[in-house]
């Protein structure tokens, strides 16, 4: 391996090893990241989250203003079904696993040795958010940053696993919490008011949402694969027994909706139904999705570097947010296929082959 080829691994490894799962601080990790950017004017933003717990996102910057950025996130989602240790990275045949491998701290090793090399003379800036698997609250915090503001930047290049493809647009999100409250009690004396049996014809409801949103063509954008919306419901008794009426019962819709269609019937007929079943009902929105034309200059330069067509992407990224500072692409190494699974992983050679394009990117910034 060559220079850049050592430094992505060993730092795509440092930063794996750190538990940065959404519900913890990520300061640790945070504090390794800003140990690798000597030389960057680096601008901490501290949070609490919604839990009270400490978070940190980064700024930093190098060089003239007006230039293109990098963004990766620093937070993981949960290790759920792991069987091997999710913060232990290991390398087999190439390719790196561990939690967070390829969403998305090896492609944030990757912008950070990019950045590391350009030229002084060519403006630099890295973007590392929080929270982007949970509320974005972290890149809402770079975005209302009077320092990012300052940059004057001209693009962001949000470098979540593409296989190095652009993507110019994708899905954001609204989520549904929708709670039912009854009565605790031993099952058997029947004096207990079970919340699932309010809850029911909620969900009953939605199941049609769903379907109207698989089948109904009004709902369908063609520029996006799958063409339909998700609309993904989780539901939990919060630990009841069986032998207990359940006191709370919740669900949480993650709906997934692109720029073009109109869906306020949609939003209207989870609301009218939340009214209807008595439950109440509270929603977190992203930011406006995402999309840019394709003959935007952004999208133009990523397809220019790449040598790919710009595609639309069904998930979601801190571009929903970030968009408010400057125009946003995705772009980065690996697959998302393997994110957020119990074998998450990304190939070496992925993140060696993004250093070059990044810096290509933020070349065109000079």
């Amino acid at each position: 391996m060559n220079a850049d080829a050592d430094a992505v691994l060993r730092l795509a490894a440092d930063l794996v090893a750190i538990d940065s799962r959404s519900s913890v601080s990520n300061l640790p990790v945070a504090e390794r990241i800003a140990a690798e950017l000597t030389g960057f004017d680096v601008v901490p933003v501290d949070y609490a989250d919604a839990n009270g717990v400490a978070k940190r996102v980064l700024i930093a910057h190098r060089g003239p203003k007006a230039g293109y950025a990098l963004s990766g996130h620093m937070d993981t989602v949960p290790e759920t079904s792991w069987t091997n240790p999710p913060w232990t990275p290991r390398v087999v045949d190439g390719v790196l696993h561990g939690l967070g491998s390829v969403d998305m701290k090896g492609p944030v090793a990757a912008c950070i040795i990019a950045a590391r090399g350009m030229p002084a003379d060519v403006p630099v800036t890295l973007l590392l958010t929080t929270d982007e698997e949970t509320s974005k609250q972290g890149a809402r915090a770079i975005a209302a940053s009077d320092f990012a503001r300052s940059l004057g930047l001209k693009g962001i290049v949000v470098a979540e696993p593409t296989n190095l493809k652009p993507v110019r647009g994708h899905r954001s999100h609204i989520e549904y919490t929708a709670v039912a409250t009854g009565v605790q009690a031993h099952s058997s004396t029947g004096q207990g008011v079970n919340a699932n049996w309010a809850l029911i014809p909620f969900l009953a409801e939605m199941k049609t949402v769903f379907e109207r949103l698989r089948h109904d063509a009004a709902f369908h954008d063609a520029a996006y694969d799958p063409p339909f919306s998700d609309f993904n419901l989780v539901l939990d008794n919060h630990g009841t027994a069986v032998n207990v009426t359940v006191a709370k019962a919740t669900v949480r819709i993650k709906f997934r909706r692109s720029r073009r269609i109109d869906y306020s019937g949609i939003e209207a007929a989870v609301k009218d139904a939340a009214a209807r079943a008595g439950v109440t009902l509270s929603e977190k929105r992203e930011g406006t999705p995402p999309e840019l034309p394709a003959d935007h200059p952004l999208i133009a330069l990523g397809v220019s570097v790449t040598g790919e067509a710009a595609r639309t992407a069904p998930y979601g990224t801190d571009a929903s947010e970030l968009q408010e500072l400057a125009p946003c692409i995705v772009l980065g190494p690996g697959s998302i296929g393997t994110a957020h699974t119990p074998h998450e992983c990304v190939a070496v050679a992925d993140l060696v082959a993004a250093v070059p394009l990044f810096r290509r990117m933020l070349s065109a910034g000079a």
